[in-house]
């Protein structure tokens, strides 16, 4: 956000120091669908840019059909702009789950879980459900000396964010584990889960 845009005195105004703000002069975005489309403003979908000087290829360039189509890129984040053109990061695409034909972002959840005064941590990950396709899991590390139940926290999300997003289960751990730049390592949380089974583990 420009300087003057940082403002507090209208709800509005507020709400959008949450975002990542408008696009730079000459750089275009646009927020698509699994199928190409542009979405309406409000929804969500992955971000695809286009600019001067933007890559032209990978060097591994059997990565480029996933990544460049029509002279955009696709970025791999989920997110939405308003009806002004902010633009507000929902989660990376690699991360979301699908449950029961409803499109789920960890992120969301992961927030929400992050108030609660006895959680430390989270990472969500979706695992196989032979039902729903995949079913929300979240792995929590407590506070020092904080208590809570697994249901305590699926009712906390439930009320934060609706049935559909509450985990199913939460598995509780001493640390989450992270890789070698220092992020949540969901790979490594997935992978019990899904050895043995055809999907790509992001």
């Amino acid at each position: 956000l420009r300087k003057h845009e940082h403002r507090v005195d209208q709800e509005m105004w507020t709400a959008r120091l949450a975002s990542a703000g408008r696009p730079l002069v000459n750089v275009q975005i646009s927020i698509r669908d699994e199928e190409g489309r542009e979405v309406p403003a409000g929804e969500s979908g992955e971000v695809c840019t286009k600019q001067l000087g933007q890559m032209q290829s990978y060097l591994d360039v059997t990565r480029n059909a996933e990544v460049l189509r029509d002279g955009w890129v696709h970025t791999g984040d989920v997110a939405r702009l308003d009806d002004e053109g902010f633009l507000y990061i929902v989660d990376r695409k690699r991360d979301m789950i699908v449950t029961g034909g409803f499109n789920v972002f960890p992120r969301q959840i992961e927030d929400a879980l992050a108030i609660h005064p006895a959680v430390a941590q989270s990472a969500v990950i979706g695992v196989p459900h032979e039902k729903w396709g995949e079913s929300v899991v979240a792995v929590v590390a407590m506070r020092l000396g904080a208590t809570t139940s697994e249901q305590e926290l699926i009712d906390h999300v439930k009320a934060e964010l609706g049935s559909v997003s509450a985990p199913k289960s939460v598995v509780f751990v001493e640390e989450i584990p992270l890789n070698a730049n220092g992020k949540v390592d969901k790979k490594s949380l997935r992978e019990p889960y899904w050895q043995g089974r055809a999907r790509q583990v992001g």
